[in-house]
C-alpha cells in the first residue's frame, strides 16, 4: 500500500502490520459462503498466562442481552459490568443493500487496519480472512453487528482469547484503566496521613475572599507567527503583593476551563490572566475534518507546533502584559510579570514545564512512537507522537519568570524523555486522578513525578477522571460522554474544587510573606479533609517505597514490549501491594478484637486464620 512520506509512527505504518492485517481481499465471498451455524464458535477459552478457563458463549450472549449473570459466569461477576455489558451488546444496524460494501470500506481504512490488528491480538489463532468473514457474516445478521454476533461467527468450535488483550479492546485499547483501579486502592492506603497535624482554625484558604472581582477580556496580536491569543484578565479591587498566575487550558478546551479558580484567587487580591490558545482549543478541534487518516496522523488533529506554540504564547502574553504595565495606567502595577505562577491542565500541564525547563527529548519520543501498539494505547500516548514531526533541533522554550508550576492531569509521557524533567528546578504541583483515561496516572503522572527535583508536591484525587478539575458550567458536555472514559458529574466533584482553591492559594502564597502563614494547607492533613466517597485525596512529597518498587519494574520493561504481558505484570504487582494493606487491616482487626475485655467468640473460622483462644 503506498504510503506519503512522513515520519513513521509505528502502529501506523510498520510493514509488518500491513503485511498481517490487509492481505488481498480477494476469495472472501467464497469462503463466507463455506460458514455454516455448525461451524461457528460455541466456547470461547480465556486465557491469562499459562492459566485457562472455557465459557460458553450463549452464556456471554445471555449476559449481553439481559444484564443478568448466568451459573456458569458467577466466577466473573465482578468483571462483567453494565460497561462490558454495553460493550458486547451494542448493535449497529446496517441496510443489507449496504452492509457489504460498507464493511468494505471500513476494513480497507486505517481505522479497519487498526480494528483487525486488535482482533488478532485478542484472538490469536484467527487468521485475518477468518477475522474478516466473521465480521461480514455478523454484518448481515437481521439483529445487526455487534462483538457478539463476530464472535458467533468465528470459524472455530473452541475460540481462544487472550485475556487481557480483550479488556484492551472492551476498554477502547485502554489497559491502563485496569492499572488505575488497582493504583486507587494502593495509593489510597499508601499515602493515608492516619495521624493528621491539626491545621489552623484561623485561615480558610478554600473560603471564597472578600475582595470584588473585576474582568476584561483582552486579546494580543504576535506578528512573528500571525497569532490571535485572547486572554481573560482576573482581579480584585486591592492587588496583593506576590506573584501574578497565569492558567493554560488543556486539548480542546478554552480559557474558562478554570473559571472558578481564576475568580478564587482574585477574590484574594491575586491577578489571574487565563490564556486562550488557538491551535488547541475547542474551535480548532471542532474545525478537524474527520476521515480515517487522522488514525494515522495525530498531527492533523493536533498539529505538532502546537507543542511549540503553546509556551511561546504565554511569553508572548507576558511581553505585552509588561509593557501595558509600564505604559498603560489603568493597568499601571496590576502585573508582576516578573514574578508567574502557571497552572495548567493536561496539554496545560506540559505547557507549564516546558515553560519552566523541561526539555522535548524527540529521540527517546521517536523510539517510543515507532514502537507503539494497539493494546494499552491511551489518547495521551496517541497525542504525544504529534511532536515527532517536530524539528529535530528545538529552540529553548523555557522562560525565566515563570517561578512555580501547578500541572494538573499534565500529558507529559515520552516527551521530555528521562532526563527532560529533572531540568525543572521550580516548585511544581502535580495532580493526578486515578481514573484519568486520557492521561493515566502512570505514564503521564507518577514516573514524571519522580524525575523532578524538590521541591516538588504531588495531589493524588483517588478515582479522579480527567476533567474532574474543571469548571462543570465551562466544560463540554460531549467529553464527558465517551464510552469507557466516565468523567464524574459536576456535583461528584465539589469537595475537589473546594480543595483545589485553597490549595492552589496556599502555593500561590509561597512566593510571598504569608508562605508560612499558608504552608500547612499544602499537606494530606488539609487534602484528605475534602475527602468523599466518590473521590478521596491524598497529597505528598515522596511516593513510598512500595510504589516506587512498583515504578521501577514498569521502567525496567523495555520500549516495545508486549504490552499486555506488562500490563499484567503491573496489575499482579498492584494486587500484591493491596493484598498486604488488606492483611494488615485483618490484623489489626483481630489485635482490636483480642484486645477486648469480654470475649464472646474463641474459635475464629477461615477465612480467617483458626485461633484457639
Amino acid at each position: 500500500m503506498k504510503r506519503t512520506s512522513r515520519p513513521s509512527l509505528g502502529l501506523f505504518s510498520s510493514v509488518r502490520w500491513r503485511r498481517r492485517l490487509l492481505p488481498s481481499c480477494l476469495g472472501l465471498i467464497a469462503a463466507i459462503g463455506l460458514q455454516t451455524a455448525a461451524s461457528a464458535a460455541e466456547r470461547i477459552t480465556l486465557k491469562v498466562g499459562p492459566l485457562s478457563q472455557s465459557i460458553y458463549l450463549e452464556d456471554l450472549a445471555v449476559f449481553a442481552r439481559t444484564g443478568t449473570v448466568p451459573e456458569r459466569l458467577q466466577l466473573y461477576r465482578s468483571v462483567l459490568t453494565p460497561e462490558v455489558q454495553q460493550a458486547l451488546g451494542n448493535r449497529l444496524a446496517l441496510d443489507p443493500a449496504m452492509s457489504q460494501r460498507m464493511i468494505d470500506d471500513i476494513l480497507a481504512s486505517p481505522n479497519g487496519e487498526l480494528l483487525l490488528d486488535t482482533l488478532a491480538t485478542v484472538a490469536p489463532d484467527l487468521t485475518v480472512e477468518q477475522l474478516q468473514a466473521a465480521i461480514r457474516i455478523a454484518a448481515n445478521q437481521a439483529e445487526g453487528l455487534s462483538l457478539i454476533s463476530i464472535l458467533q461467527a468465528v470459524p472455530q468450535e473452541t475460540l481462544e482469547v487472550d485475556v487481557t488483550a480483550a479488556i484492551a479492546l472492551l476498554s477502547q485499547l485502554n489497559l491502563s484503566r485496569l492499572q488505575g483501579q488497582a493504583l486507587s486502592s494502593v495509593l489510597a492506603n499508601e499515602l493515608l496521613d492516619a495521624t493528621p497535624t491539626p491545621l489552623p482554625r484561623n485561615l480558610d484558604p478554600a473560603r471564597q475572599g472578600v475582595q470584588p472581582i473585576e474582568e476584561r477580556t483582552l486579546i494580543f496580536y504576535d506578528r512573528s507567527r500571525k497569532r490571535s491569543i485572547p486572554v481573560d484578565v482576573y482581579w480584585g479591587q486591592q492587588t496583593q503583593p506576590g506573584p501574578m498566575v497565569v492558567l493554560s487550558h488543556g486539548f480542546g478546551a478554552d480559557r474558562r476551563f478554570l473559571a472558578y479558580l481564576a475568580t478564587h484567587l482574585a477574590s484574594h487580591g491575586v491577578t489571574v490572566v487565563s490564556i486562550e490558545h488557538p491551535g488547541s482549543n475547542v474551535e480548532a478541534l471542532t474545525q478537524v475534518a474527520l476521515d480515517p487518516g487522522l488514525l494515522e496522523q495525530p498531527s492533523r488533529i493536533l498539529p505538532a507546533t502546537e507543542f511549540l506554540d503553546r509556551p511561546r504564547d504565554v511569553s508572548h502574553v507576558l511581553d505585552r502584559l509588561t509593557w501595558m504595565n509600564q505604559t498603560r495606567t489603568a493597568f499601571a502595577g496590576r502585573f508582576n510579570t516578573a514574578e508567574v505562577v502557571l497552572i495548567g491542565h493536561s496539554l496545560g500541564g506540559y505547557t507549564g514545564l516546558a515553560l519552566a525547563g523541561a526539555q522535548i527529548d524527540l529521540s527517546h519520543l521517536n523510539q517510543f512512537c515507532d514502537e507503539l501498539q494497539p493494546v494499552g494505547l491511551t489518547p495521551a500516548d496517541w497525542l504525544q507522537c504529534a511532536a515527532v514531526e517536530l524539528p529535530e533541533k528545538q529552540a529553548d522554550l523555557s522562560d525565566p519568570r515563570i517561578i512555580q508550576v501547578m500541572a494538573m492531569n499534565p500529558l507529559v509521557g515520552q516527551l521530555f524523555g528521562e532526563a527532560g524533567l529533572s531540568q525543572v528546578s521550580v516548585p511544581t504541583v502535580i495532580l493526578t486522578g486515578t481514573q484519568d483515561s486520557v492521561t493515566p496516572t502512570l505514564s503521564q503522572q507518577l514516573m514524571p513525578f519522580t524525575q523532578l527535583s524538590q521541591p516538588k508536591y504531588l495531589a493524588v484525587v483517588i478515582g479522579g477522571t480527567h476533567l474532574s478539575v474543571g469548571d462543570p458550567d465551562n466544560i463540554n458536555q460531549s467529553l464527558t460522554q465517551v464510552p469507557f472514559m466516565p468523567e464524574l458529574h459536576g456535583e461528584q466533584s465539589i469537595e475537589l474544587r473546594r480543595f483545589l482553591k485553597g490549595m492552589a492559594l496556599a502555593f500561590v502564597m509561597q512566593q510571598t510573606p504569608e508562605a508560612e502563614r499558608y504552608a500547612p494547607f499544602l499537606s494530606s492533613a488539609y487534602a484528605q479533609q475534602f475527602s468523599t466517597e466518590a473521590l478521596s485525596l491524598r497529597f505528598t512529597q515522596t511516593l513510598p517505597d512500595s510504589v516506587l518498587s512498583w515504578l521501577r519494574l514498569i521502567q525496567q520493561t523495555p520500549i516495545g514490549s508486549q504490552p499486555s504481558l506488562t500490563v499484567a505484570a503491573s496489575w499482579l504487582h498492584l494486587e500484591a501491594l493491596g493484598a498486604k494493606h488488606r492483611l494488615g487491616r485483618w490484623q489489626q482487626q483481630v489485635t482490636a478484637y483480642l484486645n477486648q475485655e469480654h470475649i464472646a467468640i474463641t474459635v475464629l473460622q477461615w477465612p480467617l486464620p483458626t485461633l484457639l483462644l
